[in-house]
């Protein structure tokens, strides 16, 4: 019998989480022969955790319990490396606690890697929910990102791991900083399903747009070598051509020295050192049984 963990970071959204809970254990009603597990981690939540029931269908609910607030990204990176570590299983899916990550793709994920066993499935994004400046700033990221490194990277969280790809990325210090940039780097052969960004089930968004930077950056930071390459090859051009361009081409430099630096700058968010010890932050895990 195959075995599917779905991780869930969780600041706070309880009652964002209860949902997802009776929504997933609804889409998971055509798969009978799996075992399914929810791993939440609890990122040091300022809001107790309230009472809650295990929904029928889920296997087991555990909840992770950590000391200090690190933020969703390090709450993936952690979770991917204590469950590769501690935990046996064929899959491993990640999903946002709020409904962004609609349940109900749940299915064509989990079909997809079961059809295609040794290969791990992303969600790509086709359509998303927020507002139209928040999709041209994702557009902007999308172009910038293909063009300094030639990656086209078009999901987030939402993906079904392997067990040989979760354990490939649980050692990459990029995971600390950037999941969806660990996985385009080191994992080939992605399939993917198609996937429609849900609307929060409770309040507004808590990204930001300083966030919503600091997340772009840190992405096009994991290939921060193929950065560094592309920016010296157009400085060179440049630099031939600036007696036709002028001033243009010394504006131009300047950007993209100043990009270059703030990549570098973000890079140092890749810590594998802090990676391999997060299990230090774990307080307790809380078995819910019922």
């Amino acid at each position: 019998m195959k075995k599917i963990i779905i991780l869930i970071p969780v600041f706070n959204d309880w009652e964002s989480l209860k949902k997802l809970l009776i929504e997933i254990k609804n889409s998971i009603k055509k798969f009978p022969d799996l075992t399914i597990q929810c791993f939440v981690v609890n990122d040091a939540s300022t809001i107790a955790k309230p009472e809650f029931k295990k929904p029928e269908k889920i296997d087991s609910l555990k909840i992770l319990n950590m000391k200090e607030n690190r933020g969703h990204a390090r709450c993936n990176a952690f979770g991917i490396r204590y469950i590769t570590q501690n935990e046996k299983f064929d899959y491993l899916i990640l999903m946002d606690g709020d409904g962004e990550d609609r349940p109900s793709e749940l299915e064509d994920l989990i079909t997809k890697a079961l059809e295609n066993p040794n290969f791990s499935v992303v969600a790509k994004r086709v359509k998303r929910s927020e507002g139209l400046f928040f999709q041209f700033l994702y557009i902007m990221h999308k172009f910038i990102t293909y063009f300094f490194t030639g990656k086209k990277i078009n999901f987030g969280n939402y993906t079904c791991l392997t067990k040989k790809d979760a354990e490939i990325i649980s050692s990459k210090p990029s995971l600390w900083s950037s999941y969806s940039g660990t996985v385009k780097k080191n994992l080939s052969n992605l399939l993917e399903i198609n996937s429609i960004r849900g609307a929060r089930y409770f309040g507004p968004s808590k990204m930001s747009l300083f966030k919503l930077i600091i997340h772009s950056f840190s992405i096009i930071a994991v290939f921060k070598f193929q950065v560094f390459l592309r920016s010296i090859f157009i400085i060179l051009l440049l630099f031939l051509l600036k007696s036709y361009l002028g001033i243009f081409a010394i504006a131009i430099t300047t950007l993209l020295l100043i990009f270059n630096f703030i990549i570098l700058v973000v890079s140092f968010r890749e810590q594998k050192e802090d990676l391999f010890n997060s299990q230090e932050n774990l307080i307790n895990i809380s078995n819910i049984s019922h």
